[in-house]
């Protein structure tokens, strides 16, 4: 089966959750799966979820939450690492399903530039199925991308002072 290149991208809440489900979905029909998230670092519920799953591996590339700020060096540093290491996992075919959680975002702070996500993309395994996640999808990647999906936000509960909740944004 030939791997196509899905993108989830917006501002409304969900493109996370639903690469996840995707993921769910690739490991119940006995695929193995891939998660890269990139910016992230810190202890989300869904590592201890796929922790719990045969077939997924799940790494973080990323060190602490900057989006509030700018990135340093070493948030650059650990996203470079990590692209060039998914560059390999992407080449081996080992996995049917990689997720590149955040990529969009990390292409938008300049941690990798959108050529080189393109680049790791096209020489990749004929039959590994990738998935882009984050808001502000370059026009270059969405060009490339065989299936771009937009999450609109029309209304968030975050505007009335809600923080983010365990188990359900974090």
């Amino acid at each position: 089966m030939q791997g196509m290149v899905q993108v989830y991208t917006g501002n409304g809440k969900g493109k996370t959750t639903a690469s996840f489900g995707l993921a769910l979905r690739a490991v119940g029909a006995g695929k193995k799966v891939y998660i890269a998230q990139f910016v992230k670092g810190m202890k989300y519920s869904e590592l201890n979820s796929f922790s719990q799953l045969k077939n997924v591996e799940i790494k973080q590339y990323g060190l602490k939450c900057f989006i509030n700020g700018q990135p340093n060096k070493d948030d650059i540093n650990a996203a470079k690492a990590g692209l060039l290491e998914v560059a390999e996992i992407l080449k081996s075919g080992e996995y049917e399903v990689v997720i590149l959680d955040e990529a969009n975002i990390a292409v938008y702070y300049d941690l990798f530039s959108a050529a080189e996500l393109i680049e790791v993309i096209d020489a990749r395994d004929s039959g590994v199925e990738v998935v882009i996640t984050g808001r502000n999808a370059a026009a270059e990647i969405i060009e490339r991308a065989d299936l771009v999906t937009e999450m609109k936000e029309i209304k968030h509960y975050y505007q009335k002072g809600v923080q983010a909740r365990v188990g359900i944004e974090k």
